[in-house]
This record gives structure tokens, C-alpha cells and sequence, in this order.
């Protein structure tokens, strides 16, 4: 028996969906089934392009500011003693960029006290020959600040062999250059540079990153030594830059050019083709939870309106008892908002199951999960209130129809 608190219209509502058990359970099993959809597909495109995001980003900075590109002025037409016209000379613009950039220090730090800029990193890059005995390799030097490149692209998550700790006579450098020289952990090697410099520095580290033409090309030494190698006394050739929101990396780089007059490039930008691609992840993502939710939608209207036809004399008599037009109305808005919050519940349970059993037998061929996935709490408030408000608003017309039968012929049936 209800209690005397209960409001009319949830006594009534629950009254229909109880008389009704078999429409009831019929469109509850339907929802589940699409929140459960939605959930499990939201999360399992949430944590592939996290995954994604992760692999790409985590051995490269979000944003990267680069010395300005040199510019080459054409001689102006003049005049000679004879007042003759002097055809300007053509110059070709020269490829290379300048080789540090200006006041990098000043720069970094206005860029440090941006809020939306987490790390930003010095470098000072270049292109060498290494040498070991007979054997010689082309290589790409970088000169780093260890404490704060590490936050960029953690390299010691990446050691195989040896550790990442880097002085003036150290070097870092990839599985494949160590293979193709035959250097271990503690090996020397000579490295030159076209301006003939020359520098011998021990191998302290061997690093993976998961590429085997960056394991081929890619070493690390430190800033100083760097810079003393490839005549960059005190300069960088670039600064690498974090940022919070990596989505919202071109809109700060963008501030950043603005703010220093440097060229800077997001990874959007640089890495245009997999953000279209992230993108278009983003945008299916949506299309199936929009479709999916509009399949739910007119589960929740159909059965109301079949329920309109079946309760119109009950109908009938409690508006000729006297109960309005507007508590009718709320009596099935109600059944529809209960028709859709309970089958979110349900479809919440089915959605964290399935995430459960792709976690436990979704495996790569060495046992380990194919990517990382995480529960989100927020992601379940989402699908229980867009259940529960798909179920109002599909109840709409059914009930705006209930509020609108006439008493008299609604009980002559």
C-alpha cells in the first residue's frame, strides 16, 4: 500500500508501469541494451585514443618553438655615377634556419608563467658522425636538461640497459645504434660534426622508444656539451613545451607566437593526419551515441503512446474526478523518466561487464591488455542522465496526447 506522502502522479505512474509489466520489462531491456552500448563504446574509443594520444606524445613535446627561418633581401635598384640604372643582384633565399634562438632564457621563462604551459624544456640539436673503430653512423645529437626533458619524454622509463643520468662526457643512445656499432654501457664513442669539432664522450645509457628509426638516429647528451659540439655557445635550437590540455595545443601555441614573436608548432599542426584521425574517432563516437539514443527515444514513446490507448477510460474517469491536465501530463513524464533511469542502471551494469570481460580476454600476443582502460565515473553520470532525460523527452507527446483526452469521450471509450 503506497504511503500517504507519495504525490498522486508517482502512485499512478508506478500503477501503470506495474499493470503493464511485460511492455515495461520489454522497454526496459531495450534501454539497458543502448546505455550499455553507449557506455562500452564510449569507453573503449575513450581509452584507444587516450592510447593513441599516449603513444604519440610521449616521446615529443606538444608544441615546439623554432629559431625564424633567415631572409634573404634583394639588392634595391640604384643608380651608378652616370646615372645609369643598376639592376639588383637575385639572391636566393637560403634553407637553413638561425641557429638559436634569441634571449631563449627570457623566452622560456614568459613561457613557464603561461597557465595553461606545464613544462618548457631547452634544446640544442644538430646532426653529427659518430664513430667506433671502422663503423660510423649518421646521428642526431640533442643536448638536454635532464630534469626538465625527463618530464617531457620520461627516458629512463625507456632504459634498457645503463641509466639516464647524463654528464658533460655522456651519452644516451638508442637500441639499433648500439646493435649496428656493437657498443654496450660504458663503450666510448667519437662524434664530429661537419665544422670538424670533435668530442669523445661513454656511453651510460641504452634507450628504446618504441621506433626503429629514432633507436638509429636518436642520441642525448647534455645541454652544455651539446652546445660546445655544434657551436652553440649558450644557445638552444629549440624549446619544447607542455601543456595541460593537449587538444589545446595549437590555440596556445598560437598565444605563444603572439606573445614572443617565435615560431611555434603544435603537435595538431605538425601531426595533422593523426589528428583527423583522432578527430574522426571523435566525431563516430558521437554519431553512435546520438543514433543509438534516438533508437532508445522512440522505444520510450511507442510504448507510451500504446499505454495512452490502453489507460484512456482510467484516463478518462481521473480527469472527471477532478485531476488536471497538467498532473496527467506529469504522470506519464514520470513513466518515462522511470523507464529510462531504471534501464540506465541496467545498462550501466551490462556496460561495465562487457568493459570487464574486454579487459580480461582482449589480449595482445605476449598476455599483456591491448591498452590501458579506466572506469570513469563521469562517463556513467553521463549515460544516466542522458537516459533518464531521453526517457522525458520521449514522453512528451504520449503525455501532452494523455492531457488532452476529453472525459467524456475517453470514458465512452
Amino acid at each position: 500500500m503506497f504511503k500517504p506522502w507519495i504525490p498522486f502522479e508517482w502512485i499512478v505512474a508506478i500503477r501503470f508501469l506495474r499493470e503493464g509489466r511485460l511492455q515495461t520489462l520489454f522497454i526496459v531491456v531495450g534501454v539497458a541494451i543502448g546505455v550499455g552500448v553507449i557506455v562500452f563504446m564510449s569507453a573503449l574509443l575513450s581509452g584507444l585514443q587516450a592510447n593513441f594520444i599516449r603513444r604519440v606524445l610521449s616521446a615529443q613535446a606538444h608544441i615546439h618553438l623554432l629559431p625564424p627561418k633567415e631572409v634573404a633581401r634583394a639588392l634595391r635598384r640604384g643608380a651608378d655615377a652616370g646615372n645609369r640604372e643598376v639592376e639588383g643582384a637575385i639572391v636566393q633565399p637560403p634553407l637553413q634556419r638561425l641557429k638559436s634562438i634569441d634571449q631563449w632564457q627570457a623566452v622560456a621563462e614568459q613561457i613557464r608563467a603561461m597557465p595553461e604551459v606545464t613544462v618548457v624544456s631547452p634544446v640544442a640539436g644538430g646532426s653529427a658522425l659518430v664513430v667506433r673503430g671502422s663503423a660510423s653512423r649518421a646521428i642526431s645529437v640533442a643536448g638536454i636538461e635532464p630534469d626538465q626533458y625527463y618530464r617531457i619524454v620520461d627516458i629512463n622509463a625507456k632504459i634498457v640497459r645503463g641509466n639516464g643520468r647524463l654528464t658533460a662526457t655522456d651519452m644516451l643512445i638508442g637500441t639499433e645504434l648500439a646493435d649496428d656499432l656493437g657498443v654496450d654501457v660504458g663503450d666510448k664513442l667519437r662524434v664530429t660534426t661537419a665544422s670538424g669539432a670533435i668530442i669523445t664522450l661513454t656511453v651510460v645509457g641504452i634507450f628504446d622508444l618504441g621506433n626503429k628509426g629514432a633507436n638509429q638516429r636518436s642520441t642525448f647528451v647534455a645541454l652544455h656539451t651539446a652546445q660546445s659540439l655544434l657551436g652553440l655557445p649558450g644557445g638552444v635550437t629549440s624549446l619544447e613545451v607542455t601543456v595541460r590540455d593537449v587538444y589545446g595545443a595549437e590555440v596556445v601555441a598560437q598565444r605563444i607566437t603572439a606573445a614572443t614573436g617565435v615560431e611555434a608548432d603544435s603537435w595538431i599542426k605538425t601531426s595533422a593526419q593523426f589528428f583527423a584521425a583522432v578527430s574522426a574517432q571523435t566525431t563516430a563516437n558521437t554519431a553512435i551515441r546520438f543514433f543509438v539514443g534516438l533508437s532508445v527515444a522512440f522505444g520510450i514513446a511507442s510504448v507510451l503512446v500504446v499505454v495512452v490507448v490502453q489507460k484512456s477510460r482510467e484516463i478518462g474517469i481521473l480527469r472527471a474526478m477532478g485531476v488536471s491536465q497538467g498532473q496527467i501530463l506529469r504522470v506519464f513524464l514520470l513513466q518515462g523518466g522511470l523507464l529510462g533511469l531504471s534501464g540506465s542502471v541496467a545498462g550501466s551494469a551490462i556496460g561495465s561487464l562487457a568493459l570487464l570481460l574486454w579487459q580480461r580476454y582482449a589480449r595482445n600476443a605476449d598476455g599483456t591488455p591491448l591498452f590501458p582502460m579506466t572506469f570513469d565515473p563521469a562517463l556513467f553520470t553521463a549515460a544516466l542522465l542522458l537516459a533518464t532525460l531521453t526517457g522525458l523527452a520521449a514522453a512528451f507527446a504520449p503525455a501532452l496526447r494523455a492531457a488532452r483526452l476529453d472525459p467524456v469521450v475517453a470514458i465512452r471509450g
